[in-house]
């Protein structure tokens, strides 16, 4: 049922992953999609698999931590593809890059985590909504964790970051929920990612398990998830058809978190 024809989205982080994953869907349901991340390779080659299935797409080389990355990731956008209609903010940092108990947490690190994972989708949603509130039709999606409900050991970061996330998609949503804008979150459990694996390595090597067994243990169903499990319900979210579903946030988890 889903058709997204010609409609214009933004996805950030979405040279590998599940942003990788979601870009592709949005252009195979229709989407004109612009993709963002640091890695040119990663982009060109996403990009081609767009192209080559017919689909229109666009690659920006960006780093949103930079101060100025936002305006001029929109005037990018703007200029090749025409106003955003849809934004997936994806773009994030997880723990595995410096795990640490509080005690002895990174204060840089938390500076970075919160920066990229809260303040950077605030200044894009910020960014998008007038075009949307003008054409009174918008789709905001943000990519959450579970973690953004449930704690992550030595995760501090990432979990205020998360939580932080759904904190805003809530308000938003109610804020523009009259004006045919829809803010909603997904929540993501263990997903096969670089980033993921780098967090099971520090795990294993924390408990004295190894790799595999902490793998397959991660969730009711067994094992992680693939980006490809995340994407179909961003697509929905993107679509006509879920005009009602706003300041939700959608567990995909493989049966971790039941609630």
């Amino acid at each position: 049922m889903t058709n997204l024809k010609n409609r214009v989205a933004l996805v950030t982080g979405s040279g590998r992953g599940i942003g990788r994953a979601i870009v592709i869907a949005l252009a195979k349901a229709g989407a004109r999609v612009a993709l963002t991340a640091r890695t040119a390779g990663e982009l060109e080659e996403a990009v081609g698999v767009i192209r080559a299935a017919g689909g229109t797409a666009v690659g920006i080389v960006a780093d949103l931590m930079a101060k100025d990355a936002v305006p001029a990731l929109m005037r990018d956008v703007n200029d090749q593809l025409g106003p955003i209609e849809i934004l997936v903010n994806n773009a994030g940092i997880g723990s595995s890059s410096d795990p640490k108990p509080v005690a002895n947490f990174n204060d840089e690190f938390w500076e970075t985590t919160l920066y990229l994972n809260l303040t950077v989708p605030y200044k894009l949603s910020k960014a998008v909504l007038p075009t949307m509130l003008a054409k009174k039709w918008g789709r905001i999606i943000n990519v959450a964790s579970i973690n953004g409900k449930i704690p992550s050991l030595h995760g501090v970061a990432y979990t205020a970051s998360k939580h932080g996330l759904l904190g805003l998609t809530r308000t938003l949503a109610l804020e523009v929920a009259k004006e045919g804008v829809t803010v909603n979150a997904i929540c993501p459990g263990p997903v096969h990612t670089a980033m993921n694996d780098k967090r099971i390595e520090y795990d294993a090597q924390r408990r004295g398990m190894s790799f595999a067994e902490i793998e397959q243990a991660m969730t009711p169903i067994g094992g992680r998830l693939e980006p490809d499990d995340i994407a179909p319900m961003a697509v929905f979210l993107a679509a006509d058809e879920a005009r009602m579903i706003t300041g939700q946030a959608y567990n995909i988890c493989g049966g971790v978190l039941l609630y």
